[in-house]
């Protein structure tokens, strides 16, 4: 497995909505390098996961912790600009927004002083080489000028992936970054996270077991909210468990 130190870590969270529990008292941790994936069939509180980790859902019980800090009650914001990026299910874009714009904006944002007119040259220019070295990164280059409603599905998920790299963080979220794409583009995502493994940390929740297979170093198996299995991704296609409770529904 890759990965040096603990960098994110779960503790016995719990969400609970009414008499419905989505996560019932998971526990894991993720080291830094790492490119973990979580799965289950539909319904087994992988998203919500995403969600409290990110402060969009405050957990009933447990913590969270990030480099050792409790993020648990912060808010989206704050655990953001602690170093967590994420993209969701449903694609989040600005669609009347240009790629490059659309990635200037989270660039320009985790500044020390955010943009204003007077702003210095020399900071234009920093936000727009960082900028532009993002749109190389994710293969958007030849495209930085295009309205992002123009873009195919497949490179509107990649523009959300660097719209996420723009705030600079430490790991990144990926929520079903394939999902609804054709065979070629899941190739061209699953090629652009394979890239970015090499530089950070990321958590990827994935239906295509292929695209696990190929990305993930380490795979977290999550049933009815709670965590059923963990291990490399052969011995998850091993594991009985997981073949009755998710690789025998997809089958």
């Amino acid at each position: 497995m890759n990965g040096g130190n603990k960098i994110l870590e779960t503790v016995s969270v719990t969400m609970r909505f009414g008499g419905l529990t989505a996560l019932d008292g998971v526990t894991y941790s993720i080291r830094e390098g790492e490119v973990r994936g979580i799965i289950g069939p539909n319904g087994a509180g992988k998203t919500t996961l995403f969600n409290v980790i990110t402060g969009e859902l405050k957990p009933t019980s447990g913590k969270i912790f990030l480099r050792g800090k409790e993020i648990s009650s912060l808010p989206p914001h704050a655990i953001c600009q602690e170093g967590l990026g994420r993209t969701f299910q449903l694609t989040f874009i600005f669609p009347e927004m240009t790629v490059y714009d659309s990635i200037w904006v989270g660039v320009n944002s985790r500044a020390r002083r955010p943009w204003n007119p007077f702003i210095l040259a020399h900071q234009v220019d920093d936000f727009s080489q960082k900028t532009k070295e993002i749109c190389h990164l994710v293969g958007l280059e030849e495209k930085m000028n295009e309205l992002a409603s123009n873009l195919s599905y497949g490179d509107q998920k990649i523009l959300e992936i660097a719209m996420a790299l723009s705030t600079r963080p430490s790991i990144l979220l990926l929520d079903e970054p394939t999902q609804g794409v054709s065979p070629q583009e899941t190739d061209n995502i699953a090629a652009v996270i394979e890239k970015l493994s090499k530089r950070i940390t990321i958590i990827l929740i994935e239906h295509s077991m292929d695209v696990v297979l190929r990305l993930c170093s380490s795979i977290t198996v999550l049933n009815e909210g709670r965590v059923v299995a963990e291990g490399s991704p052969k011995e998850i296609s091993k594991n009985e468990e997981v073949q009755r409770v998710y690789l025998g529904e997809a089958s």
